[in-house]
């Protein structure tokens, strides 16, 4: 996997030092060249981070209360984009999407965090664009390099 405009050689390192890669990754422009009718992105992070915004067109399933029965309606063979911060909780997701039967699954590497960094836009749950970003902690906020993003956690 070749470099990500949203990701500096340390958060790379801090990045592939919580993956296993037990799911194959896909990088933020990969992800924003792509026809989004082509796939389904899914939010593993918490309500409140969601809230405050998420990738365009993404569904929300969380992470600590996640079910495998909230994306039911999904086909097997559906592509699915998992992300959460930087790609630690998506994994584990898309792990428990596999185990269930879903064969094209991908966690998108650096999550939001590297989508932010890239420039790409953020949109509330309702399609408003904004430029805040919910960062989980203040220690993980220095993942979010871009300078236009408003940090909240």
């Amino acid at each position: 996997m070749g470099q990500s405009s949203g990701i500096s050689s340390e958060f790379q390192k801090e990045i592939d030092s919580y993956l296993d890669k037990t799911i194959s990754t896909i990088t933020v422009e990969q992800v924003s060249a792509m026809d989004s009718g082509r796939f389904v992105l899914l939010d593993a992070r918490e309500k409140e981070e969601f809230e405050t915004s998420t990738i365009p067109g993404s569904q929300y399933i969380g992470y600590d209360d996640f079910d495998v029965e909230s994306i039911s309606h999904l086909p097997k063979g559906q592509p699915i984009i998992v992300f959460c911060s930087i790609g630690y909780r998506s994994e584990k997701i898309g792990e428990k999407l596999k185990e269930a039967g879903y064969g094209r699954v991908f966690n998108l590497y650096g999550s939001i965090f590297a989508w932010a960094n890239a420039g790409l836009p953020l949109h509330t749950p309702e399609g408003t664009s904004t430029e805040k970003l919910h960062t989980y902690n203040k220690k993980w906020s220095k993942w979010v390099e871009n300078p236009k993003v408003k940090k909240v956690w």
